[in-house]
């Protein structure tokens, strides 16, 4: 399996007013082809600092990122991942079918194919009869999977999301994990996921990265353990009530509250 994300001793220091904040520190993680990690933390330890780092939004202070074998300048300019942002960001004076297309005008993709595109892409994430409506016509999850639709235009291999559905009710949230599940096994797309929930984490990802308060650094990382028959491609609302379920619910709750040091970890965390 090829690796798509590759962080190697990753320090990030800003500098403010009031001297120099260390924001990460020390950060080595790989996140392979294909695979879910979801990056979980307290408020300011660095998780969408991360993020930024891989989608080469900000640049780290020492230390290395590569994605797909490239470094995040190249990689972006490749065009190799898609994001998606707790805001939706779409365009309020054009229609749905229209903002999941602006990627791909943007990169000079001919009409026909550029409207194929957007056609498989609505019906993906079941709004194909919502094509020619507008942002404010939509409801919030619904705005979500437009924003979703159109980070995956170009069909990148790796999707970065910083807190997509942080601003959603419970009901529509847990609906669009579902979804969130679905299009990650069509498309194959490697995902990196930032989020303050930790059922949400356990029921998306193949691996969760507790991160510490600043400065930020990776504390533990949970493999997901849900059972022979919970693969990520296969999982359904009845996982949030099995008991593998809440076991690593409490996993991560463990590993986040407890800060437990790296050699005495809690049953079923793998060390970093």
């Amino acid at each position: 399996m090829s690796t798509a994300v590759e962080i190697i001793g990753v320090d990030k220091t800003f500098d403010t007013r009031s001297g120099a904040v260390q924001a990460l520190t020390g950060i080595d993680l790989t996140v392979e082809a294909g695979e879910f990690v979801s990056l979980i933390g307290p408020s300011g330890c660095g998780k969408s600092t991360l993020m930024r780092l891989i989608a080469d939004l900000d640049e780290p202070t020492a230390g290395t990122v590569e994605v797909f074998g490239k470094g995040a300048r190249q990689a972006r300019l490749d065009q190799e991942y898609g994001i998606a942002f707790q805001s939706a960001g779409l365009l309020p004076w054009r229609t749905v079918a229209a903002n999941v297309a602006l990627p791909l005008e943007l990169h000079g993709v001919a009409s026909a194919a550029r409207s194929t595109r957007v056609a498989e892409l609505l019906d993906m994430v079941g709004l194909a009869d919502f094509a020619d409506r507008y942002p404010d016509q939509l409801s919030g999850g619904m705005q979500q999977r437009v924003a979703i639709a159109r980070a995956l235009a170009e069909q990148p291999r790796l999707l970065l999301m910083d807190e997509p559905f942080g601003a959603l009710d419970e009901m529509t949230r847990e609906k669009m994990q579902s979804d969130l599940v679905r299009i990650s096994a069509e498309t194959g797309a490697a995902v990196v996921f930032v989020t303050h929930s930790i059922p949400e984490a356990v029921f998306l990802s193949d691996r969760v990265v507790v991160m510490s308060p600043r400065p930020g650094r990776i504390q533990e990382i949970v493999p997901m353990r849900l059972g022979a028959d919970a693969a990520r491609a296969a999982r359904t609302e009845e996982l949030r009530e099995e008991r593998a379920f809440f076991d690593m619910v409490t996993a991560v709750r463990e590993a986040l509250h407890q800060g437990a040091p790296v050699g005495t970890a809690p049953r079923g965390l793998e060390n970093r």
